[in-house]
């Protein structure tokens, strides 16, 4: 990636990113001590923002957690005087109240910004035109993409989620070239649009996926059904401004995220220590540039990982691997751990599967567990070979995760479609 190519991307030297990230850190804890909650955290662990002299001192920092949101709720960990936030978003809980964010101006530009950047490295550029298909309102998904895009200068179609024929009309003749949607979304139109034979009337480029963890099955059904140049997954969530704090590269090789607005730690749940680079765990965040609410080691309960070395598209901007689960999410099924992204991994591995299942836990009357997965078959291929395809699946997935699950392979298209984030695990125990 030449220096001519940069307009919202930043140039990287590697050896600055960890002067730079200490730096944004020390900031950071300044920044916190604003907040009651934060000083009093800060207190008990005796840190003050001049102790941040190395790395291994970030750990001296103390960890938050989403119940820190909740107890200083309605505007939690706020670093700012009120007059200085100009905007809320939220996102819901599964018990409780919302966990609401505040925004300052600076941090709606770096929402806009982190955003740009992502389309940046799609290869997008304001001759393209993007269809905005994912959620409006206290959400930041809608509001994160259509600031993005403007930012960048293309003309934005802000459509929200559902209604497909006004999806396709608006997609057809306004030459949308991009359009940003869940994976479930996209992969809806997508056959929406091969059903309807509307590929020739079509001029999309590309689509960026947010929202949920998409298997490389779909991302290659989605970019065939619509004949793109490529399709990209995006990372993000409502506590890291919003969407858009990592995107893939042509090279699908990881998510490139951007370092010189986070540090990202991977540590093992369980007993909070780092796993060593390259090894799966928890995703810590500290943030370092946000003013209203900065976080401090934010445990993002997602599962991923570092990945070493330099990307082979050449852009050295630090990558994570996609999300393979939540630690708070796992299945426990007969004592054992499971997470849905070791599913995807083994469905990946049969050409003849499609990239849509679900998952379904039920208990017997004597209190046994059982699992059953439930997966599309590839389009095209025959369905006589189903039970045997469905043996063989079981077999990998009882060698991959040591748990013997039960398998059915069932025609395209008949698990659910919906607008947002696909429900692909369901228990009944």
């Amino acid at each position: 990636m030449s220096k001519s190519q940069f307009r919202f991307l930043p140039e990287v030297h590697t050896d600055a990113i960890e002067e730079n990230q200490l730096a944004g850190v020390r900031w950071t804890v300044a920044q916190a001590m604003h907040s009651p909650q934060y000083a009093a955290k800060l207190a008990a662990c005796g840190v003050q923002p001049h102790d941040i002299k190395t790395m291994a001192d970030v750990r001296r920092l103390p960890l938050c957690d989403v119940d820190d949101l909740r107890a200083g709720y309605p505007l939690p960990l706020l670093c700012v005087p009120e007059k200085e936030v100009v905007r809320i978003h939220a996102s819901s809980g599964t018990t409780g109240k919302r966990k609401i964010l505040a925004y300052t101006q600076h941090d709606v530009d770096m929402l806009a910004l982190q955003l740009a950047r992502c389309y940046e490295m799609a290869g997008l550029s304001p001759q393209d035109r993007m269809q905005i298909a994912v959620g409006y309102g206290l959400w930041t998904a809608g509001a994160g993409f259509q600031l993005g895009s403007e930012k960048m200068g293309m003309l934005t179609v802000p459509v929200g989620p559902g209604n497909l024929e006004m999806q396709l009309q608006l997609m057809e003749d306004l030459h949308v070239s991009c359009i940003g949607a869940t994976a479930s979304m996209a992969l809806l139109l997508a056959e929406e649009v091969e059903r309807h034979g509307l590929q020739d009337k079509i001029h999309l480029r590309k689509v960026i996926c947010g929202s949920e963890t998409r298997s490389e099955k779909m991302r290659l059904a989605i970019e065939s059904k619509l004949r793109l140049e490529g399709s990209y997954d995006i990372a993000g969530m409502t506590e890291m401004y919003g969407p858009g704090t990592a995107i893939d590269c042509d090279a699908h090789a990881g998510l490139h995220y951007w370092a010189d607005l986070f540090l990202i730690e991977i540590l093992n749940p369980e007993t909070l220590e780092p796993v060593p680079m390259g090894e799966v765990g928890e995703m810590v965040v500290t943030s370092l540039r946000k003013e209203a609410v900065p976080l401090l080691r934010y445990r993002t309960h997602d599962l991923s990982r570092l990945i070493p070395g330099v990307c082979p598209c050449g852009y050295a901007m630090p990558r994570h691997d996609r999300i393979l689960g939540r630690s708070d999410d796992m299945l426990i099924f007969r004592g054992v751990n499971i997470y849905p992204g070791q599913l995807m991994d083994v469905i990946n591995q049969f050409p003849e599967l499609g990239g849509e299942y679900h998952v379904e836990l039920s208990r017997d009357e004597r209190a046994l567990d059982y699992m059953k997965l439930t997966v599309e078959r590839q389009h095209g291929v025959n369905a006589d070979n189903d039970a045997a395809l469905a043996k063989a699946v079981a077999e990998r997935l009882h060698k991959a995760i040591m748990a013997r699950i039960s398998v059915a392979v069932v025609d395209p298209i008949t698990l659910p479609r919906t607008f947002s984030k696909s429900k692909r695990v369901t228990d009944l125990r």
